[in-house]
């Protein structure tokens, strides 16, 4: 067997090391493209795997075309939008991700840019803290439940909305359930967006749903750009002059935003959420002990694409 670890943006070396050490033990040999900048030589190097590992390289149709013999890809990390799943599912192709080994990374990251922001991004002015602020959970998944945790450590008060949750999960965890987003929304000095982007959450936040937010509010988002109305965004920003937006992803609209609204926007240059030593390693392991145990045992915990649908 044959296991491709493809990467435009390189896993941490001793992450590598790791994958290599749990692929070659299982009797495995592992291939590496690393820093490719031509999509030829992904098409090359797949076309003889059998597995496929990668961080946000995208999995298209004509890459599944390419690889002929492959079995099983898994996204190191929790989002999984990069892959074609229907192209995955046509050709018998197992496609899973790595939830959760990524979670405290993100959880991390979410509370430090609402710092950021609650200080004026560190400009000379006067500041506001986060004690005693209502932060809104939208989405609590494993990266929502860590956010409320450390959020609880800074003295503020929790909200999550979540309709494929229990609402006992939460109460249990002492979160305020909201009953619907509107109702997060509105009760909440910050919220913190852990949707994932598909038909039904692509720019389903906009100008009506963040309208609703108290003065002062900040929307934070280290999920996926593509769940921002961003047009929607501008004129909310033009008229409340009183919120602000955080976002682990550049908006298609970035350069608008922040010639129009200054330091009440900020992006990251790149997408820092799982950039970390350990959610790097986390992520990388866990792909490479998942492919092991789909080839010896079969297993397909963390399948993504319909498992009815794709024969092992």
């Amino acid at each position: 067997m044959k296991v491709l670890v493809a990467t435009e943006k390189p896993f941490a070396k001793v992450a590598v090391e790791g994958i290599k050490q749990i692929i070659e033990n299982a009797g495995y040999e592992l291939a590496l493209l690393e820093n490719y900048t031509d999509i030829n030589d992904l098409y090359q190097v797949v076309a003889d795997a059998d597995a496929l590992i990668v961080r946000s390289d995208k999995v298209t149709p004509e890459v599944i075309e390419h690889a002929t013999k492959l079995k099983i890809v898994v996204r190191a990390g929790a989002g999984y939008d990069n892959l074609d799943l229907p192209a995955c599912t046509a050709r018998n192709i197992v496609a899973m991700n790595t939830p959760g080994q990524n979670s405290n990374a993100v959880a991390e990251l979410a509370l430090g840019m609402m710092v950021y922001m609650a200080r004026n991004q560190f400009t000379p002015g006067t500041g506001k803290e986060l004690l005693g602020k209502n932060i809104g959970i939208h989405a609590y998944g494993n990266v929502g439940k860590l956010v409320a945790k450390i959020a609880k450590g800074f003295g503020m008060t929790v909200y999550a909305y979540d309709p494929f949750v229990k609402k006992e999960i939460m109460e249990n965890e002492s979160v305020i359930v909201c009953n619907t987003v509107e109702e997060l929304y509105s009760k909440c000095h910050y919220v913190s967006l852990h949707i994932p982007a598909n038909e039904q959450t692509k720019k389903s936040i906009g100008y009506d749903l963040l309208s609703k937010m108290p003065k002062g509010g900040t929307l934070i988002n280290t999920a996926r750009k593509e769940v921002i109305n961003e047009e929607e965004l501008v004129k909310l920003l033009e008229e409340r002059t009183d919120l602000k937006y955080a976002t682990d992803m550049t908006a298609g609209n970035h350069a608008e935003l922040i010639e129009k609204f200054g330091i009440r926007v900020f992006a990251t240059p790149k997408k820092m959420g799982a950039e970390t030593a350990e959610a790097n390693i986390n992520a990388g392991l866990a792909a490479a002990n998942q492919i092991v145990k789909f080839f010896q045992t079969g297993d397909t915990t963390f399948q993504v694409n319909k498992k009815h649908e794709v024969k092992n």
